[in-house]
């Protein structure tokens, strides 16, 4: 039997910060597994996915949506997990209630605890993705299972069952997806008028920690959220503690928006830049 120096190969030593997405496919490559995969490695982590649905889409929106069928789904995960191991998990597009109970499974059963989930329940014509039924389990099933959820305005005010409109009405609504059993919030403020964007980031026992910064104008911004959720995985993966890993993830986030906002790829929203500032993969010791 040949060990490592024997035979002449370099002993395996060290690994890779390694990020699992959960989420659906977007042919166009903007939003979804794409975006994730793009950002893992943009941010020097080895990213690896258990695709949820197919879409046919591109910067003008979503043509067809095929669900991938919820055993090829476990077996995606099961493979991953078992033989290259996980440091931290985004979830993004569960699209019915079976899914999400698949993937809360999943997460149970192989010890997944650094989850990001971006409940992708909206869509940019302001359409809602998830029937009520499924909003239900997805609190249940998700919510105390994930390290952090983060809603978009749509996405909170729907799960909240009200507008939101201020940014005191974003605290509210995230004190309230605390009580429902979320573990952590951060709310994206995007979405409401003004040229300062407020995101807020709410945990249990602490003060609320706003995060501002002046709008950026561009018409590039399909997959911003997918991006941003992938961008705080990868921090988590990398040993980064929860605050300091959203306040990083936003930077990266901004940088490129900036970066895409004069590019034309295609008729419609574009994607951003993800490779604006791609870092060396990480290593770490075994």
């Amino acid at each position: 039997m040949h060990n490592a120096s024997s035979s002449g190969l370099i002993a395996r030593s060290l690994r890779y910060p390694r990020v699992l997405t959960i989420a659906g496919s977007d042919s166009g490559g903007g939003a979804g597994i794409q975006a994730d995969l793009k950002t893992f490695s943009a941010l020097g982590c080895f990213g690896m996915s258990a695709i949820t649905a197919l879409t046919a889409q591109n910067t003008m929106g979503v043509r067809a949506i095929h669900p991938v069928p919820l055993d090829m789904l476990e077996a995606q995960i099961a493979a991953v997990v078992e033989d290259i191991g996980v440091d931290a998990v985004k979830i993004g597009m569960l699209h019915s209630s079976a899914t999400v109970r698949s993937v809360a499974a999943a997460l149970d059963r192989h010890g997944l605890k650094q989850v990001v989930f971006d409940p992708v329940m909206v869509a940019t014509s302001g359409a809602t993705l998830i029937d009520r039924e499924a909003i239900a389990v997805l609190v249940d099933m998700m919510f105390p299972r994930a390290l952090l959820i983060t809603p978009n305005l749509d996405e909170a005010a729907l799960l909240v069952g009200r507008p939101l409109a201020s940014e005191s009405d974003m605290e509210a609504a995230a004190q309230q997806l605390l009580t429902m059993g979320a573990r952590a919030v951060l709310l994206k403020g995007g979405h409401l008028a003004g040229d300062q964007v407020s995101d807020l980031l709410l945990t249990p026992g602490a003060g609320p920690l706003w995060m501002r910064a002046p709008r950026l104008h561009s018409a590039n911004t399909h997959g911003t959220g997918c991006t941003l959720s992938s961008a705080i995985a990868s921090h988590l993966a990398l040993g980064a503690a929860l605050p300091e890993a959203v306040a990083l993830a936003r930077d990266y986030v901004r940088g490129a928006l900036e970066a895409g906002a004069a590019v034309r790829t295609g008729e419609g929203s574009g994607p951003l830049n993800h490779g604006w500032q791609p870092v060396v993969t990480r290593t770490f010791a075994l």
